[in-house]
């Protein structure tokens, strides 16, 4: 099995009003909508930047439905279907399928740390019960279960609809490895901002990211430099744009986004308790950072 997903793959924060904190699906339509007319390649809801983590079950389906119907088939769209159980990570991505994903995204997480063999019967099942291509995903910061390049690889290499990998530990030695293992035949996917230019270079098939809700002709110059060849420019790109992907990364994605976005103009909502919007003095760092890449309200294209 192979998927189309390439490229830019931009995430979608999830809008919470203020004070009630329930979904804005409104508003999270108008957000999807917009990185799709920005030129994101694929859409991926519900992931650590859709705090899908916070969502109850019915929650994380109507937040489902309703960035696959704001998406429009325009361009794929990658669900986050990760839960605690492996009973609650099929059913989700049974009900991805029903909605109409192109393919689901699977980060091995548990209240106690899997093995590997956990972790191998955790995706078959989930392979099992979907006839999607799945992306597995490695982030041992959030899920505090660490995947080898060897163990991911294999994974693709015996699971047959595990096509991509995910690669989010902040070390670009992993997505090397991958490169190499998989012969530049398996896809995978650069998960960490910082490391863009340099996964990019290195094979990466696409790049999966919410920094285009901020800096959408940023992004996609980084990654068009890359794919002509360009590797000089790409890395003058990456160097004006890692402040605000390391900003955006340090002081948490949807907290970061959230906040940015509102400087923009755009209504994001708040995160959802835990969480906390970003303080003051990370709102004006955040300004600074924005005009420094010269965003401005004037590049947020207006609602459809």
């Amino acid at each position: 099995m192979s998927s189309t997903v390439h490229g830019i793959v931009a995430y979608p924060v999830t809008p919470f009003r203020p004070a009630t904190y329930e979904v804005d699906h409104q508003q999270l339509a108008v957000l999807v909508d917009r990185l799709v007319r920005d030129g994101a390649h694929a859409i991926a809801p519900l992931g650590s930047t859709g705090e899908s983590a916070y969502l109850s079950d019915s929650e994380w389906a109507d937040v489902a439905a309703t960035s696959i119907d704001a998406t429009a088939g325009r361009v794929p769209t990658v669900v986050g279907v990760s839960a605690l159980t492996t009973a609650a990570t099929t059913e989700r991505a049974r009900i991805a399928a029903r909605l109409g994903a192109d393919m689901v995204m699977v980060l091995p997480m548990s209240y106690w740390k899997l093995a590997p063999e956990e972790v191998r019967a955790h995706i078959a099942a989930v392979g099992a019960s979907t006839d999607l291509p799945i992306m597995v995903y490695n982030n041992p910061a959030t899920s505090g279960i660490d995947l080898s390049p060897e163990f991911l690889v294999d994974l693709v290499e015996t699971i047959p609809n595990v096509v991509a990998i995910k690669e989010s530990s902040g070390d670009i030695t992993r997505m090397q490895r991958i490169a190499r293992l998989g012969g530049g035949e398996v896809p995978f996917f650069n998960g960490s901002n910082p490391l863009a230019f340099l996964a990019l270079a290195a094979g990466a098939t696409g790049w999966c990211t919410a920094a285009p809700a901020l800096c959408p002709r940023h992004v996609l110059d980084l990654h068009d430099a890359v794919a002509d060849g360009d590797l000089g420019r790409a890395r003058a790109l990456s160097g004006t744009l890692l402040p605000l992907l390391e900003f955006i990364l340090a002081r948490g994605l949807p907290t970061a986004v959230k906040a940015g976005l509102a400087e923009l103009g755009v209504d994001a909502g708040v995160p959802r308790l835990p969480l906390q919007p970003l303080d003051a003095a990370g709102t004006e760092q955040l300004r600074t950072l924005l005009s420094d890449l010269d965003i401005t309200a004037a590049d947020v294209p207006a609602a459809s």
